[in-house]
């Protein structure tokens, strides 16, 4: 049976914030967890905005359009609320903050969609059919990208990909990015963001910077990502308990996707007791059952 994942979806959930200045390097890398002062064109990131205590606020799939101007697609849901703190920062930077969401057209490519554009690494960065393109982490094996092009752009040729599967290609890639029930859950480990290019462990400061880099430097960190199925509807923000402590929740779902083959599919934060001792359920220790899967990457060893 061909992988469903084929085609070009469009991502409404998305926004763009657009920061524009000389400044607009410096000033992001400043604030977020990935290293902006040396961001190519060829590249693309992948960081999240910590409050002081190293909990994510935002994450981001950023990119340099020119040389004074990158963007960072986000969640719609937290967007405002996340141009209006980042904007706090700016003060005498040289860098201007704005919601450009209107001014871009986004798509995710997957699989066959992806025929002409070449092949790359995750998060490299191409122009492609009048956009910028940005390679993703594959689902299943299959290709994924991002495509960010001036509003009124004809989106590239394909088969159309209905979002809820583009949401299900999101969810097996391993990759969860923050949306509303999830804001101030997480330090970045707790989704292996260290382990996909999301953090920067040798740039400086950064809010919340003390906490990350302690939890990955002295062995703190009890809790990780992985990614589970269920025949019971599962939703961003539920619970997750292990049958044995049914009162302490051992875990949150943080991404869940209607699966193709049946059930849903999800990315939850897991405490690592709880992963080992298995036997996991959304909502109640009595609600649906969880089955781990494997991660589609490796993760990096605790240094």
């Amino acid at each position: 049976m061909p992988h469903p994942l084929h085609g070009v979806a469009p991502l409404p959930h998305l926004g763009v914030i657009r920061a524009q200045g000389e400044d607009a390097a410096k000033f992001l890398h400043g604030q977020l967890t990935q290293d902006f002062a040396l961001l190519g064109m060829d590249t693309a990131r992948l960081a999240a905005f910590c409050n002081a205590k190293g909990r994510m606020l935002a994450s981001f799939v950023a990119f340099k359009r020119a040389g004074d101007e990158i963007l960072l697609v986000c969640s719609r849901d937290v967007l405002p609320a996340t141009l209006k703190r980042l904007s706090m920062f700016v003060l005498r930077s040289k860098a201007k903050l704005s919601d450009a969401s209107a001014g871009f057209t986004l798509a995710g490519l997957a699989g066959d969609a992806l025929q002409d554009a070449g092949t790359g690494a995750p998060w490299s960065r191409t122009e492609f059919a009048g956009g910028d393109l940005v390679r993703l982490y594959p689902a299943d094996g299959q290709p994924r990208a991002l495509w960010v092009a001036p509003a009124g752009t004809p989106v590239p040729a394909g088969a159309a990909l209905d979002p809820a599967l583009w949401q299900w290609g999101e969810v097996r890639s391993g990759i969860a990015a923050i949306t509303q029930p999830v804001v101030e859950a997480f330090v970045p480990q707790m989704l292996n963001y260290e382990s996909v290019g999301g953090v920067n462990f040798k740039k400086g400061c950064y809010p919340g910077q003390e906490v990350v880099a302690r939890s990955q430097f002295r062995g703190t960190l009890k809790r990780r990502a992985f990614i589970v199925h269920a025949e019971g509807e599962l939703t961003p923000g539920q619970e997750v308990f292990q049958a044995a402590e049914p009162e302490q929740p051992a875990g949150l779902v943080t991404e869940a996707a209607r699966a193709p083959q049946g059930g849903w599919d999800a990315i939850v934060s897991l405490q690592l007791s709880a992963a080992d001792a298995g036997d996991l359920h959304a909502g109640s220790a009595t609600g649906a059952s969880l089955q781990l899967l494997p991660l589609p990457y490796p993760l990096l060893e605790d240094i």
